[in-house]
């Protein structure tokens, strides 16, 4: 499953991801994964979690983001979920395209594995391409 939360800045996005996240680290038999790009709320999640910093490792574009991320399942087998905190500024370069092709990919992986993949970006829900607008958190 993919589930994605669209809105401008401060429209507390990354809040109500912390609040699903660790609401999840509470209740999932299975680990829970939490990506940002800094580690500003590493504190605010549940001691089930484990965070994953992206500072440090160059996410030009969402192949790279998208093997990142193969990585860190192929390492744990027992992910239930994965939340990802401002995908805008993990990946630098994305077009709209890009983010079509991206989600596609973790839609193929979410149903090969199981895991459920839930995102924040920065745009307004009226922008986002009609192609991935199923996804969208209301």
């Amino acid at each position: 499953m993919i589930q994605i939360l669209a809105g401008e800045k401060g429209e507390g996005k990354t809040k109500r991801l912390i609040d699903m996240a660790n609401e999840a680290g509470k209740l999932s038999d299975g680990h829970i994964v939490f990506i940002d790009d800094d580690s500003r709320h590493m504190y605010d999640l549940h001691y089930n979690i484990r965070f994953v910093d992206t500072t440090g490792f160059i996410m030009e574009d969402q192949r790279i983001f998208f093997g990142f991320i193969c990585g860190i399942l192929s390492q744990d087998r027992d992910i239930d979920k994965i939340y990802i905190d401002g995908l805008n500024n993990i990946i630098k370069y994305m077009t709209d395209d890009d983010l079509f092709t991206f989600i596609d990919e973790l839609e193929g992986t979410s149903k090969e594995t199981g895991v459920d993949f839930i995102m924040t970006i920065s745009r307004k829900k009226e922008s986002v391409p009609e192609a991935i607008r199923s996804y969208l958190l209301s």
